[in-house]
């Protein structure tokens, strides 16, 4: 069989067929008179070989040594193969993952693509001062790829690039409640305090459902940031949480000031001070937590607290008591 047939029928151009001759890799059986490359059956098996061998990522010189060397183990070979497999796939999804955020920014020209482009490298540098000043460079006359801005965000240790981080996710918009909504269901317990912080400082309707959503999280880090972000949203739905915050004593001074803000709404006021009274009945509740329970009473205005207040000034724990009445030696100055 001459070389162009060979070529028809496997697929393989006559050039490369050549090539594979001068690498050594498959030899023609023979020539004709006019000295034209002959091929015979076993060639042609040889070449599918090689054809075989090649797609499954191997070099040239790879597929010689398993076609030739009869002490050739294919074990190492094919997990190098995997990993240097895993290796591009990941260099292409890191690649795929850099374009699509480009894209879903829209940029107006090349200048913008090569302004994203540098916002993405400072956004992975080593150093929180540069990942800090791309975080804070984010602006309206720059396309900010969101999705970076929530990766970065969920990934970020530095309490300072942190807060820079979340600033510029509340400009950006976007789709960045529902993407930082994902991390709210990490494994990873920082990366899911991450999202809820996040979100607490998103306006719009949008990151106030997914708060409210999170008051029922399986993780109660979760449960009070949530709680604490929609105290002052004023989200009654809120109070319940807050409430077992001041009693176990885990933010309590966040959570009387989250009360105090949900409590300017006259409408909340009187339920608010009624579950703090409730909190003080509560014989399972020890006495630093009914202290820290009337405390909380202070920012609350209305007609309940104040006789809750008074009520309490002649309680028999005596710090309750005095806490009371110092609160209401407050109240009446002002």
């Amino acid at each position: 069989m001459l070389i162009g047939d060979v070529a028809r029928r496997s697929g393989v151009s006559a050039r490369m067929l050549r090539h594979y001759e001068s690498l050594g890799l498959v030899r023609p059986t023979g020539r004709t008179d006019s000295g034209y490359r002959q091929y015979a059956e076993a060639d042609i098996r040889r070449i599918f070989h090689i054809e075989s061998l090649r797609s499954l990522g191997l070099s040239l010189r790879e597929v010689g040594r398993a076609l030739d060397d009869p002490g050739f183990a294919p074990a190492a070979l094919v997990d190098d193969l995997v990993h240097r497999t895993r290796e591009r796939i990941a260099a292409e999804t890191e690649l795929l993952t850099r374009l699509s955020r480009i894209g879903a920014a829209e940029p107006a020209g090349w200048d913008d693509v090569l302004r994203i482009v540098s916002l993405l490298h400072a956004l992975e540098s080593k150093s929180p001062g540069a990942r800090q000043r791309a975080a804070l460079s984010a602006s309206e006359d720059v396309p900010v790829p969101v999705a970076a801005l929530v990766e970065a965000a969920l990934a970020e240790p530095d309490p300072n690039v942190a807060g820079a981080l979340r600033w510029a996710l509340a400009q950006a918009g976007g789709d960045g409640p529902a993407l930082l909504a994902k991390g709210l269901h990490s494994p990873a317990a920082e990366v899911r305090e991450r999202a809820v912080r996040s979100l607490a400082e998103l306006p719009g309707g949008e990151a106030t459902a997914l708060l409210r959503d999170a008051l029922t999280h399986a993780d109660v880090a979760v449960r009070r940031y949530a709680a604490l972000a929609l105290g002052t949203r004023g989200v009654a739905d809120a109070v319940p949480i807050l409430i077992g915050m001041i009693v176990e004593e885990g933010r309590d001074a966040d959570a009387a000031d989250a009360l105090g803000a949900l409590a300017a709404d006259p409408a909340l006021a009187d339920r608010i001070a009624r579950a703090l009274v409730d909190g003080l009945a509560d014989a399972a509740v020890g006495a630093d937590a009914r202290r820290r329970l009337t405390q909380a009473l202070a920012d609350i205005p209305g007609s309940t607290s104040s006789r809750a207040l008074e009520a309490l000034a002649r309680d028999e724990d005596r710090a309750v008591a005095l806490t009371a009445a110092y609160v209401l030696g407050l109240r009446d100055t002002r």
